[in-house]
């Protein structure tokens, strides 16, 4: 029996997310934001907290500064339930990173101060740790410059321990999208996607054609594609499942919850289809409150979506 469904790599920050504020950002103005959220943020740690509230087991792994905004971000994963006794935290001048995200109706900006995530590397990881469990996760590839190197060698050591793997770029905050992501793949066994990611990675203008690039290299390739639902591609088989409607508070955090969705359904043996309902249904949920895992905070909140959306009993 191993000890964890799932075990996460990943960084580990809070998200300040200031709403209404313009478009345009003239300087020496002060602007006023007509709401502000504190939460945990940073790609891995929502993934790895709704994972957790969803019902599995997992284990986590990071690395953060001494400060309060480390501790912060901790103590909000730990009580999910996420298991974050291999979270390391360091001493010096390099501190927990912070995301502070300028919400608008049609778009976003994404500021990130990366902090220790960019000094994370493999010393920091507890391999033995790791294994112990049936399934391995990495969100964020790009931010992860230390690691960055020992990324397909870490993701060879799961699948040789016989862990199924899963993959969440993101973006490329350098916009090269031509680091050793090719080299990681061969171990990887569900690779998520964004539409817009999808385009930058291949170099393909439209979907399928995108698709149809890295099908090959994947056994499973799950497009988010946000108020459309989502799509996987298995063995060039294309499923399309449609997004769920709910009234939306913002979209942070969405396309991590989507991943805890189909991964929570994927370790238990669901259906393809299955795992890709399930992946809409956290997504849409996430919506409901600020920010990417406030909605999951609430117990009552969650149970009752879940009773009104998902039939366990379905194959």
């Amino acid at each position: 029996m191993k000890r964890f469904d799932v075990a996460v790599v990943g960084e580990l920050n809070l998200d300040l997310i200031l709403y209404g504020l313009p478009h345009d950002l003239p300087p020496e103005r002060e602007l006023l934001a007509s709401g502000l959220t504190l939460t945990l943020g940073s790609s891995s740690a929502i993934f790895a907290h709704n994972l957790a509230r969803l019902g599995s087991r997992v284990g986590f792994i990071s690395r953060i500064g001494s400060d309060a905004l480390g501790q912060i971000s901790l103590e909000r994963l730990a009580t999910s339930g996420v298991d974050v006794s291999k979270v390391k935290r360091v001493d010096g001048p390099v501190t927990t990173g912070l995301t502070v995200i300028l919400p608008r109706a049609d778009s976003r900006n994404i500021l990130t101060y990366p902090g220790t995530m960019f000094e994370m590397c493999l010393a920091d990881l507890d391999l033995d740790y790791l294994k112990d469990s049936r399934h391995f996760h990495l969100s964020s590839f790009f931010l992860h410059r230390a690691l960055l190197p020992q990324v397909a060698g870490l993701f060879e050591a799961m699948k040789v321990a016989g862990l199924t793997t899963s993959l969440d770029i993101n973006d490329d905050p350098e916009d090269r999208w031509d680091s050793q992501l090719r080299q990681v793949l061969p171990y990887v066994d569900v690779f998520f996607l964004n539409e817009r990611e999808l385009k930058k990675v291949t170099g393909k203008q439209d979907r399928q054609s995108g698709i149809e690039s890295l099908s090959s290299l994947v056994p499973m390739l799950a497009v988010k594609l946000g108020a459309q639902g989502g799509c996987l591609c298995q063995h060039g088989k294309i499923l399309n499942r449609p997004a769920i409607p709910v009234t939306v508070a913002d979209t942070v955090g969405a396309g991590d919850s989507f991943d805890a969705g189909f991964i929570h359904q994927f370790v238990q043996g669901a259906a393809p289809g299955r795992c890709l309902e399930y992946a809409n249904l956290a997504g849409a949920f996430s919506t409901t409150r600020p920010g990417g895992t406030e909605a999951f905070r609430d117990s009552k909140h969650l149970d009752d979506f879940l009773k009104q959306h998902w039939h366990s009993d379905l194959t």
